[in-house]
C-alpha cells in the first residue's frame, strides 16, 4: 500500500515508550546542567542547546503517542490492515496522522451506514455525526470502500422505509427526526459519491466501483415487503445533492446513461402504448420512473430544505429528473449526459429528453432540473455547448412549428396546447440563443446557418424563446453587448500611422479606415463605420423585437407596453459604457465614465454578454437613482430598444472622439472651468438625456439613428420566416 509504513506491534509501542521515557530523562538532564553551570558562573550555552534537543524528542515522542493510540483503536476496530512476513507479523499504518484518522472514521462511518441500511435507527444518528467528514479523500475513500456499491444504495431505501412506517404508526416525531437525518445523510452520501467517482479527484474509488453503481442500479432490492429498483434509491441521493463538488463527465458517462437507457427500455412499451386513444384510455400518461421517496407517498420530506410537516407533500420526482439535479452541477457532467446518442438510438439523447420524452416530464410538472442542465450545457463558448444549442434550437423549433397558423397579418396560436406543452423550456432557448447571439446576426445578415438551424428555424425557435420574459431580456441584453463589441471595433478620430499600435491597431488597419485617402481617419470615415456596424446591429435587434411583439399579439397581451425590464435597462442608462477591454477610450470620455471604469470593469473583458450587462446594471443602480427620466413614458419595447441603441451609439461617439469639445460653452451636464462632462453616475436624469441632445448634434448622430431605426423597424423578414402576410405598411404596429 502506498504511503503506509510497516511495524510490529509489541517493538512500536516498546519504542514509543522508550522514546517517552528519553525525552523526559533529557529535560531533567538540561535543567540539572542548567543549574551547575549557572552556580559555577560558566557560560549555559550547552545546556540550552541540551533542552532544545529535549523539546525535539518530546514532539516525536509525542507524535509517537498519537500513532501508538490510533494504531490500538484501528486494531480494537480491526480497521487495520495486517501483513506476515518471516520477520514477524505487522501491522500497516498510514505515514500521514490525518490519513489514519480519515481511515478509523470512515471505516467507522461506513459500519454505521450499513447497520442504518439493515434497519437499525440509532446507527443513523451514529453516521449523522461525520456528515463533515466528506472533505477528507481519506475518510471518502474508506467509507465507501466499507459500503461498497451495494450499500450505497441500500442505505437511501432503508432511510425512505423507515420514514415510511413512521407515518404509517403517525409518529410525528419520528417523522420529523427521520426527515432531518435522512437529507442529512443523503447529502453527506452525495458529496461523497461525486468525490469518489471523479477520477480527478484523490478520493476516486476506480471504475470497477462505477460499474458496480450500475449494476446495482438495475438490480431490485427488497426492504419488508416492499421491491424496488436500485436507481430508485440511489436518485435519493443524486437529488440530495448540493452542487459541491460537482458530479464528474465519467459519472454521467457510466451511470447518467445508463439511467437513461434504462428507464427508456422499462418504459418503452408503455410509452408506446399510451400515444394511440386505446392506449391512453388504458394505459394513462406517459409516466416516468418514480424515485423511492415518491413510490412510497414521502413527497419532499428527504429532499433538502423541506420540513417534514410542511405543505407540499404529495409532489413527487423521478429518477431521471433526480439525475438533471446532480448534472447541472457542472457543464462537463451535463453535456457528457446530453452530447451522447446509445447504442442502436436513431436520437441523441438530448432530442430524445425533449421529444420522446418530454410527456414524462410534463407529468410531474418539475421542470427546474432539467431546465438547469439544459441552461448550463448550452451556454458556454465550447465546440460542444454550441452544437447542444443549435441542436435544442433546431428539435424545438422543428416541435413547435405547427401550433401556429399561416398566412395571417400576425402571429397566430392555432394549437394552444401544443404551443404551452413547450413553454418551461422557453428560458433555456433564451438563454442558449442568447450565448450564442453573433449566430444569429449571421444567420440574418450572410444567410449563414448555425449547423442545422436556419433563419427560419431560429424565428420559430425565438417565438417559444421571447414569449418567457426573463428570456427575452436576456435576449436584449446579449444584442446590446454584441451591439457595443461592434461599436468598439470601429477606429477613433485622429488614428494614423504614427499612433496606430499604441491604439491597439495595425498600419493595415489604417489603410482599411482611410476612406478618402488623407493618412489618417477623420471623422467621415468615423461616421461611416459607425453606420455599417448601427445599421448592421439594428437587423438581429429588430428580429428580437419584432417577434416579442407578435408573441404578444398572439397570446392577447399588450404589445404596447413596454416590458418593466427594458424599461429598467432604459432607465439605469446601461449601454453607457464601453466595451470591457476596449482599445481607447477618449479624454472626454474618461471623466463621463468616471469611478465605473475602475473597481475592476476591466476584469469583464471576454464575459459572457448578458453577465457584463448584469454587473455593469447593478453598478449603476448602487448610485440609488435613475439615469433616464425617458424610461417612466416608453410606451412600446421598439421604443425602448430604439433608446438604449441612442445610449450605445452615443457612448461609441465619445469614446471615439467624434463629439466637439465643450470650448467655453456651460451645459447642465457639465462641471468645473474649463468645462469638462460631469461622470453619468452624477448627472440626475435631466441631465442626462440633455447630454444625450446633445451628441446628436455636436456628432450628427440625427443621421446615424435614423439610420439605425429604418433598419430596426424593417419587419419583411420576419413575416417571411413565420409565415405571415406583410402588412401594408413595414413598420406594422409603430
Amino acid at each position: 500500500m502506498s504511503e503506509f509504513s510497516g511495524v510490529k506491534q509489541p517493538e512500536f509501542d516498546t519504542m514509543t515508550s522508550k522514546h517517552t521515557q528519553t525525552a523526559s530523562q533529557l529535560e531533567e538532564l538540561a535543567q540539572a546542567l542548567h543549574k551547575e553551570l549557572q552556580s559555577a558562573g560558566l557560560d549555559t550555552a550547552p545546556a540550552a542547546r541540551l533542552r532544545r534537543l529535549a523539546g525535539r524528542v518530546t514532539t516525536q515522542a509525542e507524535d509517537l503517542r498519537r500513532r501508538q493510540r490510533l494504531v490500538h483503536e484501528l486494531q480494537r476496530q480491526k480497521v487495520t490492515f495486517g501483513r506476515s512476513t518471516p520477520a514477524g507479523s505487522f501491522l500497516e499504518i498510514p505515514d500521514n496522522l490525518e490519513a489514519a484518522q480519515g481511515l478509523l472514521d470512515g471505516t467507522l462511518a461506513g459500519r454505521a451506514a450499513l447497520k442504518a441500511a439493515d434497519g437499525d435507527r440509532k446507527a443513523l444518528a451514529e453516521l449523522e455525526k461525520y456528515a463533515s467528514r466528506t472533505g477528507d479523500p481519506e475518510f471518502v475513500k474508506s467509507f465507501l470502500s466499507t459500503l461498497g456499491a451495494l450499500g450505497v444504495t441500500r442505505v437511501p431505501g432503508a432511510i425512505a422505509m423507515q420514514l415510511r412506517d413512521a407515518r404509517k404508526r403517525q409518529d410525528a416525531e419520528g417523522v420529523t427526526q427521520l426527515s432531518r437525518q435522512g437529507q442529512k445523510v443523503l447529502g453527506m452520501l452525495s458529496t461523497a459519491l461525486a468525490k469518489g467517482t471523479d477520477p480527478r479527484s484523490p478520493a476516486y474509488m476506480g471504475a470497477d466501483f462505477l460499474k458496480g453503481l450500475v449494476k446495482e442500479g438495475r438490480a431490485e432490492h427488497k426492504a419488508g415487503d416492499t421491491k424496488y429498483s436500485g436507481y430508485q434509491a440511489q436518485a435519493l441521493i443524486w437529488r440530495a445533492h448540493d452542487g459541491k463538488p460537482p458530479y464528474s463527465k465519467e459519472f454521467m458517462e457510466v451511470v447518467g446513461r445508463d439511467v437513461i437507457v434504462y428507464e427508456h427500455d422499462e418504459r418503452k412499451d408503455q410509452w408506446a402504448a399510451a400515444k394511440d386513444p386505446l392506449g391512453r384510455y388504458v394505459k394513462g400518461k406517459q409516466l416516468p420512473i418514480i424515485d423511492l421517496a415518491g413510490a412510497l407517498g414521502l413527497g419532499t420530506m428527504l429532499m433538502p430544505g423541506t420540513q417534514a410537516g410542511s405543505p407540499g407533500m404529495e409532489p413527487q420526482s423521478a429518477v431521471v429528473d433526480n439525475l438533471f439535479h446532480a448534472a447541472k452541477s457542472s457543464r462537463e457532467a451535463s453535456q457528457a449526459l446530453l452530447d451522447h446518442r446509445p447504442a442502436g438510438w436513431k436520437e441523441s439523447v438530448l432530442d430524445y429528453l425533449i421529444t420522446t420524452r418530454w410527456s414524462a416530464s410534463c407529468f410531474l410538472n418539475d421542470y427546474k432540473p432539467i431546465r438547469d442542465m439544459l441552461t448550463i450545457a448550452t451556454t458556454g463558448q465550447d465546440a460542444t455547448s454550441k452544437k447542444l444549442a443549435a441542436e435544442m434550437i433546431k428539435t424545438l423549433s422543428d416541435q413547435v412549428r405547427d401550433a401556429f397558423g399561416k398566412d395571417t397579418e400576425h402571429l397566430e396560436i392555432r394549437n394552444r396546447d401544443l404551443f404551452d406543452r413547450y413553454a418551461p423550456l422557453g428560458y433555456p432557448l433564451g438563454r442558449a440563443i442568447s450565448a450564442n447571439i453573433h449566430e444569429l446576426s449571421e444567420l440574418l445578415l450572410n444567410g449563414e446557418k448555425f449547423d442545422k438551424v436556419a433563419a427560419k428555424d431560429m424565428a420559430y425557435a425565438m417565438v417559444l424563446a421571447t414569449r418567457d420574459h426573463a428570456a427575452f431580456e436576456g435576449l436584449v441584453r446579449a444584442q446590446m453587448e454584441h451591439m457595443r463589441a461592434a461599436l468598439d471595433n470601429v477606429p477613433p478620430v485622429g488614428l494614423n500611422a504614427s499612433n496606430a499600435e499604441r491604439l491597439g491597431f495595425t498600419k493595415a488597419d489604417v489603410k482599411q479606415y482611410d476612406f478618402n485617402g488623407n493618412g489618417r481617419v477623420d471623422k467621415a470615415d468615423v461616421k461611416q463605420f459607425l453606420v455599417d456596424q448601427a445599421t448592421a446591429e439594428a437587423r438581429p435587434f429588430g428580429f428580437i423585437v419584432e417577434i416579442r411583439r407578435q408573441v404578444l399579439i398572439a397570446q392577447g397581451l399588450d404589445d404596447k407596453k413596454a416590458d418593466e425590464a427594458l424599461k429598467s435597462m432604459v432607465g439605469s442608462a446601461l449601454g453607457l459604457l464601453p466595451v470591457p477591454g476596449a482599445k481607447q477610450v477618449g479624454e472626454m470620455a474618461k471623466g463621463a465614465f468616471g469611478e465605473l471604469l475602475g473597481k475592476g470593469y476591466d476584469t469583464f473583458t471576454g464575459a459572457a454578454y448578458d453577465e457584463i450587462a448584469k454587473q455593469v446594471a447593478q453598478r449603476m443602480f448602487e448610485h440609488g437613482q435613475t439615469m433616464d427620466e425617458t424610461h417612466a413614458t416608453l410606451a412600446n419595447n421598439r421604443l425602448a430598444a430604439e433608446r438604449l441603441a441612442e445610449q450605445l451609439l452615443a457612448t461609441a461617439m465619445l469614446n471615439k472622439d467624434m463629439l466637439d469639445t465643450l470650448g467655453q460653452k456651460k451645459h447642465s451636464f457639465t462641471t468645473g472651468n474649463p468645462p469638462r462632462i460631469k461622470p453619468f453616475a452624477e448627472m440626475t436624469p435631466q441631465e442626462y438625456s440633455q447630454f444625450l441632445a446633445w451628441a446628436r448634434e455636436s456628432g450628427g448622430a440625427n443621421d446615424l439613428l435614423d439610420r439605425f431605426e429604418n433598419t430596426f423597424r424593417e419587419t419583411t423578414k420576419v413575416h417571411d420566416y413565420l409565415d405571415l402576410e406583410t402588412p401594408s405598411s413595414s413598420g406594422g404596429g409603430k
